[in-house]
Parts: C-alpha cells; sequence; structure tokens
C-alpha cells in the first residue's frame, strides 16, 4: 500500500516542498530503504522512526519498506522527515485513517515517540501559506516560532500518540494562536552613551552611523575607547519592523539560534567575530551552505575588532557583501544567496605599536612596519566606509570630570535616530528601502538634490580630497541622513560640509 505526506526541505533561506512517499510491499524480504539523496541524518531516521512507533504502541510492519524523497535530486539533510515517515508508515499499513493533503508535516522525533526542536522552521511555514497549505504539525516547542505567520493553522504537537488520536478526530489537537509583538526596545542597555568620557565627535558619528546605517571605521591608539563606543552603538540603534524582524529571524531559524523563549529576533542583532574567524564562518558556506557572521549580521552591527589582523582574504571577500547587500555561495550542488544588509563597524589601530601620531607617547614603530600594516585594509575596502574617525586618547581632565555631567544617554540620541529613520522609510518605501545606506546612484540622484553653494563645496573637494565616484555618493548618503537628524527636508552646505568631515583623504 502506498501513501503520501508533505512535507519540506530548507534550501538556503527558502524552503521546497518535498513528498515523503511510504510503499509497503506484499512481498520481498523485510527491509527499511530510504531514496532521494538522504545525508547520513535522514538515514538513522530508519531507527528512529522504528522504536518511535513501537513506544508509541503502534505496530512496526515487519515488510519491505521504500521511502522515497520526491524531487529525488534535491539533496535531504537534518532530522525533519522523522515525523512525516512515521505518518506514511501508518497510514500505508492501514493504522492510521486521515486527510493529510492540505497538511505539511515536520519534526524530529524521539524514541520515545515524543518530538523535538526543528531547526528551519520558519521558513517551512511561510512555504506553507505561499503553496496553500492550510495546517501544519510540527513539535510543540517550535509552534509560536510558526505561530507569527498569519493564514495557517499551526497544531503544536507533543508526541506522536497525540497526533495519531487527533488525526482519529478522537481527541483533537488545539491549534497555537497567532503570537504578536511589540518591538519598541525599552530595557536597560549594557553599555551607555553616557558611559563614554569625551569623544563627542566619535559618539557624533555613531549616531549618524546608527540613523542612516553607515559603515564606520574608529581608527585610533590602545585605549582611546573604541570598542565601548562600537558597544554603544547597540543601544542607539532604531527599532526594528515585523517584516526586519522575520527577515533576521529567518537566518537565525536555519542555523537554530533562534531562542527557544523568544520565537522572533526583537532587537537588531549586534555580532562580534573574533579575527581568528574563518572564511566560512565570517561569509557563509560549507557543502550544505550556511549562513555566516555576515548574514547574521543582516539588519544590524557587524563589529571587527582589530580590523587589520583579520586575513587579507577574508577582509577583500567582504567587498561584495558590502556593496551588494548579499552573497551568493556557489557549490557544486548548486547555489544559494544570503542576505547581508548589516553595518559595518571597523576598528583599528594606526600602526603595530598603536601610538602614531600620539601627542603624548612616542611611536616606536618603523616605517616599513607602519607601511605594512596600514595596506592590510586594501583600498576598495576603505573605499566602502562611510564615516572614517579618528579616535584620539581621552584626556585625563575629561576622565577625572563629574561623570554623566552633561552628557547624553543612549535613550536621547535614540530617539533622534528613530526619527531620521521613520523619515528615512517613509521616503524610501515607493523604492522599497529601508535607509540611506542602502539607497543607489539612482536614489541618491532622486532624494539628494544640492544647491549651487553645496555643489561648488563638493566639487572642490573631490578635487583636492581625489574621491572616487562611490565616495562623492557615499558622501552625499551621509549628508542626506545629517539632514534628517536636523529634520530638514533640504540639503545644505552645512550637511555636506560635515558629510566631507567623515571622508578619508585619497592618495
Amino acid at each position: 500500500m502506498l501513501a503520501k505526506v508533505i512535507s519540506g526541505a530548507v534550501v538556503g533561506l527558502t524552503s521546497v516542498p518535498i513528498e515523503v512517499e511510504v510503499d509497503i510491499a506484499s512481498q520481498g524480504l523485510p527491509s527499511f530503504t530510504i531514496v532521494g539523496l538522504p545525508d547520513k541524518a535522514v538515514e538513522e531516521a530508519k531507527e528512529r522512526v522504528r522504536s518511535a512507533l513501537r513506544n508509541s504502541g503502534a505496530d512496526f510492519p515487519p515488510k519491505r519498506i521504500t521511502v522515497n524523497l520526491a524531487p529525488a535530486d534535491l539533496p535531504k539533510e537534518g532530522p525533519a522527515y522523522d515525523l512525516p515517515i512515521a505518518l506514511g508508515l501508518m497510514m500505508a499499513s492501514g493504522q492510521l485513517e486521515g486527510d493529510l493533503s492540505q497538511s505539511l508535516v515536520l519534526g524530529e522525533l524521539s524514541l520515545d515517540g515524543s518530538l523535538r526542536h526543528t531547526n528551519g522552521v520558519l521558513p517551512l511555514i511561510i512555504l506553507a501559506k505561499e503553496e496553500g497549505y492550510r495546517r501544519v504539525f510540527l513539535p510543540a516547542i517550535n509552534a509560536k516560532e510558526a505561530a507569527i505567520i498569519e493564514g495557517v493553522e499551526i497544531y503544536p504537537v507533543e508526541n506522536l500518540s497525540q497526533l495519531f488520536y487527533h488525526l482519529n478526530q478522537s481527541n483533537l489537537i488545539v491549534p497555537q494562536p497567532l503570537v504578536s509583538f511589540d518591538f519598541s526596545n525599552s530595557s536597560e542597555p549594557e553599555f551607555d552613551m553616557k558611559d563614554v568620557q569625551g569623544q563627542e565627535h566619535a559618539k557624533r558619528a555613531l549616531e549618524i552611523c546608527a540613523a542612516g546605517g553607515h559603515n564606520i571605521l574608529l581608527k585610533g591608539p590602545p585605549g582611546a575607547g573604541k570598542t565601548l563606543l562600537a558597544r554603544t552603538l547597540a543601544s542607539i540603534l532604531p527599532d526594528f519592523t515585523f517584516e526586519e524582524a522575520l527577515e533576521v529571524s529567518k537566518i537565525y531559524s536555519v542555523v537554530g539560534q533562534l531562542p527557544t523563549e523568544e520565537p522572533i529576533i526583537k532587537k537588531r542583532p549586534f555580532r562580534s567575530p573574533h579575527h581568528t574567524t574563518s572564511s566560512v564562518g565570517l561569509i557563509g558556506g560549507g557543502s550544505h551552505p550556511k549562513p555566516g557572521e555576515i548574514s547574521l549580521a543582516h539588519r544590524g552591527v557587524l563589529f571587527l575588532d582589530e580590523f587589520p589582523e583579520f586575513p587579507r582574504s577574508i577582509l577583500e571577500a567582504l567587498r561584495q557583501p558590502l556593496e551588494d547587500g548579499f552573497v551568493t555561495v556557489s557549490r557544486a550542488q548548486g547555489t544559494v544567496s544570503f542576505p547581508t544588509m548589516f553595518t559595518l563597524v571597523a576598528a583599528a589601530n594606526p600602526c603595530p605599536c598603536g601610538f602614531l601620531g600620539d601627542r603624548d607617547k612616542e611611536c616606536l614603530c618603523n616605517p616599513s612596519q607602519i607601511i605594512r600594516y596600514q595596506k592590510r585594509i586594501s583600498g576598495p575596502i576603505l573605499d566602502r566606509i562611510d564615516l572614517h574617525v579618528e579616535v584620539p586618547a581621552v584626556k585625563v581632565e575629561k576622565l577625572t570630570d563629574q561623570p554623566n555631567q552633561g552628557v547624553e544617554d543612549s535613550r536621547t540620541v535614540r530617539k533622534r535616530v528613530q526619527e531620521a529613520r521613520s523619515i528615512q522609510t517613509k521616503r524610501l518605501a515607493k523604492v522599497g528601502l529601508t535607509c540611506n545606506a542602502e539607497m543607489g546612484s539612482k536614489e541618491v540622484k532622486e532624494f539628494c538634490s544640492l544647491d549651487p553653494e553645496s555643489l561648488q563645496i563638493l566639487r572642490a573637494a573631490i578635487t583636492q580630497m581625489h574621491l572616487s565616484a562611490r565616495s562623492y555618493y557615499r558622501v552625499l548618503k551621509i549628508a542626506r541622513t545629517i539632514a534628517d537628524l536636523a529634520g530638514e527636508e533640504n540639503l545644505s552646505s552645512v550637511h555636506v560640509a560635515e558629510a566631507l568631515q567623515y571622508r578619508a583623504k585619497e592618495t
């Protein structure tokens, strides 16, 4: 007898429907075979399903069993096919009758028949909605994660027996109610702007960075506060929209990093990988491609401390994701794309000892060491960074001042950032963008028109600072963000002049 159950496979960050076909032959020696390019985890489903059925009170048919996962040319990985295989076996052997034609089923089985947490649930629920499946049966621990999507009935299943009785109409499972969220950030930040003594110029640059989503490089001697400044950025980032939170939550669901107590990511991610991170760990990839740190930082911040210490090949691999907002990973089995719309925050010393240009401490590096150190960061990477900020050593007078006296806290700064981001979102809604940093040359020409005075200043700066065409557009985007922070609709020479302060002079 033949039975069919619909499940799904995650490919990159999208999903495709998988038809689980179970056939029990009346002739032949007892066997259990799974075909359709299964990996080791899918192959081992045979033992999990066998034990789960027996420990749930069902019979495991001692016959020739063949399970086909279609389409057969798509590699299948992970234990999410356990539950649909078990249901297919019970239906094919005549132990269960039920209509699953409009249902999507997924979940990993324990040996006692209970269901475990399964990764990649959110993309599968979106698939169910797009393909018109009305019901989804999945592990109860994943139910809240799935219930953030409207239009699909989510049935939380504790164990195989519970689902058996539900499909037999003897003890129905109550669907999971829709989950709603508040994305306003009212919690006390771990690192607050008021804790940073001095560095007003750097804090202003971070405010512009947060408001417009611009990349920033903090450069200064050791102990100047570069790392603290970078970590305070998380406290002034604007609130998530539901669409942005859903994008980020899909990524964390696929890699299994979505918190079980919070089924959706509420705060913008702040990722800080060590400089020994591998290329696959940072960019993404693997034999079965998974997102890397730059995708986990999507719609948030990627902080790279000790920027020149990262291998040159890894830094160069950042060029395309920084420019395009996505990374494409190609393997023999196929090609997948991951979103990388992150804000890069890099921190670097000016030289190996860190004191080049310091007024109080003498630099101990020779010229060749300084040149080699600075050349670890290539010109194309620096050109893609919008804000170049010098972070000098803090003067002793600033350190000994009364703390918090006349210093804005993160809540105050964040309010301005949120207002500026709301202006940008409203302005860019018709072109499908959310912040100024995402604008291309077409949008810059439309939304960043200059008066004659501003244009004259910019022309002179391009000549004197040797700015590239990319730098020209980035200056305009920064000026647009500065104007949004000031609540002004039109760009003026003041906005352009301040934006030019944050560009590194190109030689």
